[in-house]
């Protein structure tokens, strides 16, 4: 078994069985990605378009790509024929360039709503106000090449994991605001996106059901 594997598998340990682990593969080479896919590991994130147009033909066809990173809409139309989930997208803007691109693939492409609840300014994602508020106008309901599948967030970049535990409560009840709401009755609506290699068991108690895990599978980042 090899360094990544090993890797992989203690962090599989941490997690409880209804939380996803998307191993965070950005600016890391094919052969290590295959590693993991080697045990068993089919969820991989990236956040830049040109690195994942390479990695996608050269690995084998029953990866789930998630793009995490902020995603420009002049780079949609280049992922969207085969990726699986988009975490962070944060505005309605975006929404709409997803949906069209999915509709000239004739795909329905996954989306998750980022919010920005750290207060930090490098970060993105819509206020909870702001969420509140495309949700509330209802425009997102014609968009039916798109299907909004949970909330996306990252936590303050701080040592004070009470603080980061907050943040992640915080989310989890807002995530219980917007389905009471607006998806009461659909199953789709579940995912929680948070938790990173730092944070991921802390998220894991607040709700989440998907982490994003690279650092402490891959090491660090080969840029």
């Amino acid at each position: 078994m090899t360094e990544v594997q090993q890797n992989l598998a203690k962090i599989r340990e941490q997690l409880p069985t209804n939380v996803q682990l998307v191993a965070v593969s950005k600016f890391h080479p094919a052969e290590m990605i295959q590693q993991c896919y080697d045990q068993g590991q089919r969820i991989f994130g990236e956040s830049h378009e040109q690195e994942l147009r390479i990695k996608f033909p050269a690995l084998p066809k029953d990866i789930e790509w998630h793009f995490i990173g902020h995603l420009q809409t002049n780079k949609v139309k280049y992922i969207a024929p085969y990726i699986s989930l988009i975490h962070a997208v944060d505005s309605f803007k975006l929404m709409k360039e997803i949906n069209k691109q999915a509709a000239r693939n004739n795909r329905i492409i996954r989306i998750l709503l980022e919010l920005h609840i750290a207060e930090e300014t490098t970060k993105f994602g819509l206020s909870l106000a702001d969420c509140r508020t495309l949700f509330e106008e209802s425009e997102w309901r014609d968009l039916k090449n798109i299907q909004i599948c949970g909330l996306m967030c990252m936590a303050s970049n701080t040592d004070d994991m009470e603080r980061v535990r907050k943040d992640f409560e915080t989310a989890r009840i807002f995530f219980e605001e917007i389905k009471a709401k607006y998806f009461p009755n659909d199953e789709t609506f579940c995912e929680r996106s948070w938790g990173m290699t730092h944070d991921f068991q802390i998220a894991a108690k607040e709700g989440s059901t998907m982490v994003r895990v690279g650092t402490a599978i891959f090491g660090e980042r080969q840029y």
